[in-house]
């Protein structure tokens, strides 16, 4: 649809997310996006220097979504919250593959993202007493996600999902707490600048595309 008025920038980034349906993540160019909303270049270019730029734009725009979707997942009890979470990633991931896979493969952000997926399920982890469970949990769902996403697992319906998903989630909880002895801990950078942003006296939502 051509562009007329308002938001460019929103525009734009609505445009390469309906590219990266259609084509993949790489199957597409910033002139490409701009042609489909009716702009030139030269003015997609006060928002987005390059491609690159506005494929990162776009992977914060789908992770806080996605953020968003994990924080309002219902309950109040923080195991059926984290399993509620897990269920909200893997429908998300499989029903949205190309996407999914442009958010976690885009690199940093240039902005922060808030609120941060992985930081949503992080807090809930921290009600459990299970702090430094994060990545393993992370690693869980998204080994699904991406089995079911690729056709190497299949189930009949979403309720078959939301079902494996929740005995996987709930078994991984329950054998947790004998294993968090000491251990490697696994760091991303998102982890890394939240560290930093501490250390100096402030917490700072820096996302890293599919990290803390």
């Amino acid at each position: 649809m051509p562009y007329h008025h308002g938001d460019l920038r929103a525009a734009l980034l609505d445009a390469a997310e309906d590219l990266v349906r259609e084509r993949g993540a790489d199957g597409w160019s910033l002139r490409e996006a701009c042609t489909r909303i009716g702009v030139s270049p030269s003015a997609a270019y006060h928002h987005f220097a390059s491609r690159d730029v506005l494929v990162r734009a776009l992977s914060q725009r789908v992770l806080a979504r996605l953020g968003t979707l994990s924080a309002a997942v219902p309950g109040t009890d923080p195991r059926q919250r984290v399993i509620a979470i897990a269920q909200t990633y893997v429908r998300w991931a499989i029903s949205d593959p190309a996407v999914s896979r442009l958010a976690f493969s885009a690199g940093e952000p240039d902005a922060p993202i808030s609120p941060h997926p992985h930081d949503v399920l992080a807090a809930e982890l921290d009600r459990l007493s299970l702090p430094s469970a994060d990545f393993l949990v992370w690693a869980a769902m998204h080994g699904l996600a991406m089995l079911l996403a690729d056709g190497l697992m299949r189930f009949d319906d979403d309720a078959a999902v939301d079902g494996e998903t929740a005995r996987l989630i709930g078994a991984l909880l329950d054998g947790l707490p004998a294993q968090l002895g000491p251990h490697p801990r696994a760091r991303s950078a998102h982890t890394d600048r939240r560290g930093s942003a501490d250390e100096h006296g402030g917490v700072e939502d820096l996302g890293s595309a599919g990290s803390r």
